[in-house]
């Protein structure tokens, strides 16, 4: 009775309001749209190649948002509004039904025909889901679908398994510095289209002091981008405070006791819950699964390796892996951990001296640049780890290597810190085709005058650029159907 074709109905009707409407109301389709809205459309419309859209990212990342701002543009460009339809898996009811049982009650009752856009919601919670999406696509050539998820490698190994030339998968990432700044309609510089990061070097000195200024205005915004700001809800609020608990909620509550036991299938939540605490306060450090299995107490090694597996799927983590400037290989040592936002990690180490604390400061500036890094290059496109020389050598925080190009990238986010030839970050520039020290100040910028091409630019210059570039790379893919990754010009 309870999942009957008349309750599934109700269920639908009430989460698919345009049925009746024609519309979408603009609290859900929200007017700001992030760079993964258009390149969803651009995958989801292509005229030559059909593909599933499946966008994985933590939650409170705007998925849904991006899914709603999809329908709403089928609807201003007239498409039938009984031919879209939104399924959330995350409700209780359609949690308890077959995936093939809710597309029978759509079609039987609303609409026949097979030229429908699918949006799936929560896909993870759907059973044998790949299975049904795999079904879909080879019978039903006429159908568009879209699908989010919150278990990116649970989502990733079973497009790997059965969905091989069938979906493309969009990795959704917090908010970036510059999509932050769009959200919050923050009064922002005009820059050429053509400027990034690299593109500095190739300016004078006077014409880079001016692109500075302009960004300099940038920086007190930056500020409180670091506390609360990479999430879309929480950035537009006006209450910090209550912003940091929900984020606790929502986001950290619901994926270590919910959504993570469910999908592993996890006994000890205590476990999972302690040994992301101790990841959060030792963010951009680089781990020792032994030293936390020792300071945890009752917690194995292999158990805390396989938590760590899980975070990561979550996307509540990055694991950042050591890799060798001789060679391409990842070598087999120690990896850094990185939590997912700066925001994630205050909203739970609740430290009221965050900005005034240059240590907290530094870890939450490298947290904000390697997540910006990790996001601008999709693995597998990249290998993105980190550089340690062997005893007291010294360490460079990121190294990117990029097809046929390497990138070096240090933060030293504090005022005063010291460079010269000995330096790891400088010394090994000549196996890079690009070295950047990210800095604090926002005077602290230009080349260095070791010779070795290594070029200095302030943390919120650089993030904020890197979204630049972004919008540029994908406005020219959508004018032109195709094209290479962003990544590749803006460096």
């Amino acid at each position: 009775m309870l999942t009957s074709s008349e309750n599934l109905l109700k269920v639908l009707s009430s989460t698919n309001p345009w049925w009746k409407t024609g519309r979408i109301t603009e609290s859900f389709a929200k007017p700001t749209k992030r760079f993964a809205y258009f390149e969803g459309m651009r995958i989801m419309r292509h005229p030559d190649i059909r593909r599933i859209v499946l966008l994985t990212g933590a939650r409170r990342t705007g998925k849904s948002t991006i899914m709603y701002q999809m329908i709403d543009t089928l609807l201003r460009q007239d498409v039938a509004p009984q031919r879209i339809v939104y399924i959330s898996f995350d409700h209780p009811l359609l949690k308890l039904c077959r995936f093939d049982a809710i597309l029978d009650a759509f079609h039987q009752t609303l609409y026949p025909d097979d030229d429908v856009y699918y949006f799936f919601d929560e896909i993870q919670y759907a059973a044998d889901w790949d299975t049904w999406l795999k079904t879909l696509y080879d019978t039903n050539p006429q159908c568009k679908a879209v699908a989010t998820g919150s278990a990116s490698s649970v989502l990733v190994e079973k497009t790997q398994e059965s969905g091989v030339g069938r979906w493309s998968v969009l990795p959704i990432p917090t908010l970036t510095f510059y999509e932050y700044c769009a959200l919050l309609h923050i009064e922002t510089p005009a820059l050429a289209p053509d400027l990034t990061p690299f593109a500095l070097k190739k300016l004078s000195r006077q014409e880079q002091t001016m692109v500075f200024q302009k960004l300099s205005a940038l920086q007190r915004h930056f500020y409180r981008y670091l506390t609360v700001g990479g999430f879309p809800e929480p950035a537009l609020s006006k209450d910090d405070v209550f912003s940091q608990r929900v984020m606790r909620e929502d986001v950290v509550d619901k994926v270590l006791k919910r959504d993570i036991p469910s999908l592993y299938n996890i006994r000890s939540i205590v476990d999972l819950e302690r040994i992301f605490l101790y990841l959060c306060y030792h963010s951009s450090n680089i781990i020792n699964m032994d030293a936390i299995a020792k300071e945890l107490r009752g917690v194995t090694r292999p158990t805390v390796e396989k938590y760590i597996r899980y975070l990561e799927s979550a996307n509540l983590i990055y694991v950042s892996k050591p890799i060798d400037l001789r060679g391409k290989k990842v070598l087999k040592a120690q990896p850094k951990i990185y939590i997912a936002d700066a925001a994630i990690r205050n909203a739970i180490v609740m430290q009221e001296d965050l900005l005034t604390n240059p240590t907290e400061m530094g870890i939450m500036a490298e947290t904000a640049v390697y997540k910006h890094i990790a996001s601008f290059y999709s693995r597998p496109t990249a290998d993105i780890g980190y550089y340690r020389k062997s005893g007291k050598g010294g360490e460079i925080d990121i190294v990117v290597t990029y097809r046929t190009h390497r990138i070096l990238v240090d933060v030293k986010y504090r005022e005063q810190y010291s460079l010269d030839e000995k330096s790891l970050i400088v010394s090994e520039s000549a196996s890079a085709s690009s070295t950047l020290v990210v800095t604090k100040r926002d005077d602290d910028f230009g080349e260095l005058q070791t010779g070795r091409g290594v070029y200095r630019i302030p943390t919120h210059a650089f993030l904020y650029l890197l979204g630049h570039a972004e919008k540029n790379g994908h406005t020219h893919r959508l004018q032109n159907r195709c094209g290479q990754p962003s990544g590749a010009a803006a460096w």
